[in-house]
């Protein structure tokens, strides 16, 4: 395809109790998102959250220019999820494994009022 230019999204999960998510959505705003704007390739990322019964499920979605600046954040073993020490205080729960697939399309940009 012509003109086509892939991007990464590296999707993740992980769970917090509702007394710890603020914290745990604190710790993704201030550090993470800091760490990421350092890594060569970084071109954004989403945090969603949503009520999962008595949990808040957070899919914390990255996306990079390459699976090579995934590896630059992630390591040689790029499907391992990383999830830092103050992460692991807030959240009870959260998957060892990420997922990496192409953007196949990007819409107009997410508009907040």
């Amino acid at each position: 395809m012509e003109g086509w230019c892939s991007v990464i999204a590296r999707t993740w999960r992980g769970w917090a109790s509702a007394s710890s998510a603020d914290e745990y959505q604190q710790h993704y705003e201030t550090e993470v998102v800091e760490h990421l704007q350092q890594v060569p390739g970084f071109r954004g990322a989403r945090l969603l959250r949503r009520h999962d019964g008595d949990e808040v499920l957070f899919t914390s979605i990255t996306f990079f220019a390459s699976m090579d600046d995934v590896r630059a954040f992630a390591g040689e073993k790029p499907e391992q999820a990383v999830v830092a020490q103050a992460a692991r205080r807030a959240l009870t729960r959260w998957d060892e494994h990420v997922t990496h697939d192409e953007v196949a399309v990007t819409g107009p940009a997410i508009q907040q009022e």
